[in-house]
């Protein structure tokens, strides 16, 4: 079936991957990729793609309602994947507004502009969908009663699976009471109210998944795996907040790429669904795992990248144990993650050590001069 397809922040990590997924595995459908190409949003995560006949590319601001208006008209959208958001903690805790002009703001532009065109067509709400991206950490923190947890598979005999029940028995549910702690998580619960409420109120299809942390290719070296694999190759401190001791589930991207698939075709309306890893790590751990896999695959020997491990005053409001139960989507939609962790980190570390040109260009800032000097002549 022939459709027009709106991504909204395709440019960026999770988005980039979500793009290229729809565009070579539907060639039938139109995919609009909708980025502002704020410091985050590279178009050289999709150089593979971007000649491809299906798929066009437009700056724009979510929170610019007319924009929106003449964007989902023009191209005829009948389907909005929106996971264009301001996502770093850090950040939000310094400048909480930005953060609330786009998940909430920029999320409510979308909504009503979306509303706004399919009530208009005669078809009205028939096949139109505004599927919502959220994350983990609108549900607050859960209690850490095991905080030795299990040592790492890569030490021991202990499988991944294991860590699943490692740090504590409670999950998030997709009925899990909201409890945001920072900045962002707060925006971010925001706009899942503001997409539940379209619903209920205007009868407009959604849908909402709260997935957990992401690792993988083309990630802004501001989050914790790149950053970490960039200073080791560079020999700058890696630093950690507190003791190293918060939790969290880890999901490789392309896994949640492809929940975000088969929800988008096949997840019930109005319902939400959590997308994990169920591969929980404390982040002391996970470091030094990421050590010793840069180690090795550069040639060190063995611990040599340990010394670089600084500790730093702890997060404001740093929450100390994230867990998703995506038994639903499991049981309901058959999805599960398709690779072990082993094979994620070692799969994402040798990509950042092959693409040390992206990386490099990242860290510069080149790229973002690039795409002002493009757009201005526009």
């Amino acid at each position: 079936m022939k459709r027009n397809i709106l991504i909204t922040g395709g440019a960026g990590f999770i988005g980039s991957h979500v793009v290229r997924l729809f565009v070579n595995k539907y060639p039938d459908y139109n995919i609009v990729n909708l980025d502002k190409l704020t410091y985050a949003g590279n178009l050289a995560n999709l150089k593979d793609i971007e000649g491809k006949p299906n798929y066009t590319f437009v700056r724009a601001d979510i929170a610019d309602l007319d924009e929106m208006r003449r964007i989902i008209t023009t191209h005829k959208i009948d389907g909005i994947i929106h996971l264009a958001a301001e996502s770093h903690v850090d950040r939000s805790i310094k400048d909480p507004f930005t953060f609330a002009r786009t998940n909430v703001m920029g999320t409510l532009a979308l909504l009503q502009a979306a509303k706004e065109y399919w009530e208009g067509t005669p078809e009205k709400y028939e096949g139109k969908l505004f599927y919502h991206i959220s994350t983990d950490e609108v549900y607050g923190a859960l209690e850490l009663t095991n905080p030795e947890g299990v040592e790492s598979p890569f030490t021991t005999t202990a499988s991944s699976s294991e860590h699943h029940l490692a740090f504590g028995t409670e999950f998030f549910l997709e009925t899990t009471k909201y409890a945001p702690h920072s900045p962002y998580s707060a925006s971010k619960a925001s706009s899942d109210h503001f997409v539940r409420a379209y619903h209920d109120t205007y009868g407009m299809p959604t849908l909402v998944t709260n997935c957990s942390n992401n690792y993988g290719p083309y990630q802004f070296p501001e989050k914790l795996i790149p950053l970490f694999i960039n200073n080791i190759r560079h020999g700058k401190p890696l630093p950690v907040y507190g003791k190293g001791e918060n939790v969290r589930d880890w999901l490789f991207v392309e896994d949640h790429a492809r929940a975000i698939d088969l929800i988008f075709h096949k997840g019930k309306i109005a319902d939400t669904y959590n997308i994990g890893g169920f591969n929980e790590w404390k982040n002391i751990d996970l470091i030094k795992v990421i050590i010793k896999t840069v180690d090795r695959l550069l040639g060190n020997p063995e611990g040599k990248s340990l010394d670089l491990i600084t500790y730093v005053t702890d997060r404001a409001g740093h929450d100390m144990r994230y867990a998703i139960d995506s038994r639903k989507l499991q049981r309901e939609l058959g999805w599960e993650p398709s690779l072990q962790f082993e094979e994620g980190i070692e799969k994402t570390v040798r990509w950042y050590l092959d693409n040390q040109e992206w990386m490099d260009n990242i860290t510069s800032g080149e790229y973002e001069k690039y795409y002002d000097d493009m757009y201005s002549n526009r």
